[in-house]
């Protein structure tokens, strides 16, 4: 396997197998390892905020452009993007690099990325960090019990069906706007960019029709030290789910609320992300940091 390849500061191209990673890094390279993966439906882009923070402190911060998102890790197939394929590729990258382990963070669909891949190979994650996102096993318990929960989840129904790439698109891409909201942190415009075709967004929303509860149901709890990060306002993920985690953790856990904050935490608050996951990587040190 050739090595990774660096295009230019600050961005790196990752051979995994077959395909190739875009990721955007930041920090001295021989730091301590941060590896960062984003949500729906952004790219390594919704961490430009936090990565600076991260890199002053001597940490290496490398952002993932993950499966479907990565130009040339973009296979057309819905089975391609099980949760299967989706830690293949972490572990994937993370040999590329040559890492044992890493500091492993995620928002969104990356955080759900991250609790499997914590999960079910504990030996390659030091801490964890997950924002918005709760532990799978949480979030189906919740799911059967609690109709906010429920109701809040009803789109991810929408996103699994064929087609429904047109819809988000349509008119200006209105239904995808909305759907990121009033906030002006989240860089639209590069969104739409990377995402903007129907090609583009259908890989993106192959993540959602390719999951199983089945899958969700068997990532065993986490035993890593686990910082969870939630915002009261996230129209997508609410309480019960957040403070049922708790029961899925066995190793040190902490969770963090943050007040008036939207679903989109890395944009939105970049300063407390960064405070709280530098605090929460000095809490378990394999070097200074």
């Amino acid at each position: 396997m050739p090595p990774p390849e660096t295009l230019s500061p600050g961005r790196l191209r990752i051979p995994v197998g077959d395909l190739v990673f875009d990721a955007t890094v930041a920090g001295p390279a021989h730091g301590r390892t941060v590896l960062l993966l984003h949500g729906f439906p952004q790219s390594s882009w919704s961490w430009r905020r936090v990565m600076p923070r991260l890199a002053e402190a001597g940490l290496r911060a490398i952002a993932l452009d993950q499966r479907g998102y990565s130009l040339d890790a973009s296979p057309d197939p819905v089975q391609a993007y099980t949760g299967e394929h989706l830690v293949a590729d972490v572990l994937g990258v993370l040999d590329s690099l040559g890492l044992d382990a890493v500091d492993l963070v995620g928002h969104d669909w990356g955080a759900a990325v991250a609790w499997q891949t914590a999960g079910l190979h504990p030996e390659r994650v030091r801490t964890l960090s997950v924002l918005s996102v709760p532990h799978p096993g949480a979030f189906l318990e919740t799911l059967a019990h609690d109709p906010d929960q429920r109701a809040r989840s009803t789109y991810m129904l929408d996103f699994a069906r064929p087609g429904y790439e047109e819809v988000l698109l349509a008119d200006d891409a209105a239904a995808l706007r909305t759907l990121l909201g009033p906030s002006g942190d989240v860089d639209v415009a590069h969104m739409l960019q990377r995402l903007g075709t129907p090609e583009r967004l259908r890989r993106a929303l192959n993540w959602y029709a390719a999951q199983t509860r089945e899958r969700n149901a068997s990532i065993p709890p986490v035993d890593v030290p686990t910082l969870h990060l939630w915002s009261d306002q996230d129209p997508f993920l609410g309480e019960a789910a957040t403070r049922a985690t708790a029961r899925f953790v066995t190793g040190p856990y902490e969770l963090h609320v943050l007040a008036g904050v939207g679903h989109w935490i890395p944009e939105d608050a970049p300063e407390t992300v960064g405070e709280l996951l530098l605090s929460h990587l000095r809490r378990f040190p394999t070097q200074a940091v």
